[in-house]
């Protein structure tokens, strides 16, 4: 006999086909294209094949219809649940991003009865605050145990309200505690991770900095007996054999199936074992998915369309790169916010993917949303002079020069494209020669015209996601946080437009680079 496993993970609220760039947009991914595939799978399975179906986190927040459930009806938060159940799903493990809205948001949206698996987040009394550690799924007389781990690493990101009295204990540890109970209770072992992976697959090499924020090749090296693992996190297309064990990990936004096949003897015994992903482009759309996601998407697609202000001038994004090198409007409108919010004059914001639009002359919520796509606070943090350098020189590394030509180092590429980990400052001026070595590339530093020494203090405006390290920006830290203002940047953005009859598009000059001869388009 067969044992399928399918998942899905880091969906972020992206049941539909759409990216939501305009209303009749229809994109190749969305969860009702992977349900399909999912279905078709198990409808096609042999009799006595056992096709279990898991969801990995990141399912309900991301997108502009998590936002817009949360903010403005949360009665429409049960949609996760009837979502998931008309998917199929058999277990459910948590996200890191699950908690951006609070412990009763989770609980609300996915409740008790939901199959959560969660055996590393626990509440005051070492029991999961939600969900079970593990269970055990039967199948003609076969049993397989599926363990649920999320990244420890959640209050190194999140709000410390949103995640008052809970306790994440390290996965590896918690692994080694419950896999040989379930080697006992099962004849296969699976664990699903909401986590990735911190090395080189094939070598074991580090993967950047070791911070424990993902574990999966640790999980692999240290915890006997698991025969299949589930990742996600990273948004990584993983499908491959690591270290004997079949790994997945199926991108995000419901673009890939993750499925590993398990090949059993009579003896329970595994004889063969694959790992490959399912593309859902050109699947049909489940149709019990659009009819449940569909009512509520046309009020969003209302609310987006809504007008919330104007710009007079050009406030588009047009190339991300050398608005990345050089600044832009965007990016300095952006900051322009947030050092208004928490009353400083250096702010540091990222552009956070290549698709992100930018403004148009008439703003609508649509632009405010699909620009700014995550949902942070700022935070306003006194740092020294020393720590600006450090994370200017950490800023200078996204970029590469490769025969003159400028590029993104891929570092910020591979293993997962994080071009939200470059941060463009306004309130300073500064420059790069891009030609010099990585930590030595920033040339000057200024602040209102004065040479920045390293034991000068500076108080900075960031998201909340990057004052407390988030990004590999160890130079802040939640301890230097002097304010933070708790509306969330999407609602400060549109705040201000309603403040301001026109905002106008100014192009900044105050970051200068060099060491190439010209940029890649």
């Amino acid at each position: 006999m067969k044992i399928i496993l399918l998942s899905t993970s880091d969906v972020h609220g992206y049941f539909m086909p759409t990216n939501f760039a305009s209303r009749d947009t229809v994109t190749d991914f969305g969860l009702a294209r992977a349900a399909t595939v999912m279905a078709d799978i198990k409808t096609h399975a042999a009799a006595d094949d056992f096709v279990i179906m898991v969801e990995n986190g990141d399912f309900i927040q991301g997108s502009p219809l998590t936002n817009y459930i949360a903010k403005f009806d949360r009665s429409a938060a049960t949609i996760y649940d009837q979502v998931a159940k008309q998917t199929g799903y058999d277990v459910r493990v948590l996200g890191n991003h699950e908690f951006n809205y609070g412990i009763q948001y989770i609980k609300d949206a996915i409740p008790a009865n939901s199959n959560v698996l969660n055996a590393n987040i626990l509440a005051d009394d070492d029991q999961p605050f939600i969900g079970k550690p593990y269970t055990i799924l039967e199948h003609n007389g076969v049993k397989v145990g599926i363990l649920g781990l999320t990244t420890d690493y959640i209050p190194h990101w999140e709000k410390p309200g949103n995640i008052e009295g809970l306790k994440f204990e390290d996965i590896v540890e918690t692994a080694k505690r419950y896999v040989p109970i379930l080697r006992q209770e099962a004849d296969v072992v699976v664990v699903a991770y909401h986590g990735g992976f911190e090395a080189d697959l094939k070598t074991g090499v580090p993967d950047g900095m070791q911070t424990g924020e993902n574990a999966g090749y640790r999980l692999l090296k240290e915890v006997d007996g698991i025969d299949a693992l589930i990742s996600g996190h990273q948004h990584r297309s993983i499908a491959q054999i690591v270290k004997g064990t079949p790994v997945t990990q199926p991108g995000y936004r419901g673009d890939q199936v993750g499925a590993i096949t398990l090949e059993l003897d009579d003896d329970l015994q595994i004889t063969k074992q694959a790992a490959q992903l399912i593309s859902t482009r050109g699947f049909k759309v489940d149709e019990g998915i659009a009819n449940l996601a569909v009512p509520l998407t046309a009020k969003l697609e209302d609310w987006l369309d809504s007008p919330i202000g104007h710009v007079k001038g050009d406030m588009l994004v047009k190339n991300p790169l050398s608005e990345r090198a050089h600044g832009s409007a965007y990016l300095a409108f952006i900051n322009k916010v947030q050092m208004e919010a928490v009353g400083t004059d250096i702010a540091g914001t990222a552009l956070f993917n290549d698709d992100v639009p930018g403004f148009s002359p008439e703003v609508t919520m649509r632009d405010i949303v699909t620009s700014y796509i995550f949902p942070n606070t700022v935070a306003a943090e006194k740092i020294s002079g020393a720590d600006m350098k450090a994370a200017l020189e950490r800023n200078a590394s996204y970029f590469t020069v490769i025969d003159g030509e400028l590029q993104v180092s891929p570092k910020f590429l591979t293993p997962k494209v994080e071009h939200y980990n470059y941060d463009y400052w306004s309130g300073i001026d500064y420059s790069f020669d891009l030609s010099k070595p990585v930590g030595q590339r920033l040339e000057s530093l200024r602040y209102h015209g004065v040479d920045v020494a390293d034991d000068d203090e500076l108080v900075v405006a960031v998201n909340q996601y990057r004052a407390v390290s988030g990004g590999d920006y160890m130079m802040f830290d939640a301890s230097k946080i002097v304010t933070e203002n708790p509306a969330d940047i999407t609602d400060l953005i549109a705040d201000y437009f309603a403040t301001h009859d026109e905002v106008e598009a100014k192009v900044p000059n105050n970051l200068r680079t060099s060491g190439y001869s010209f940029m890649k388009m």
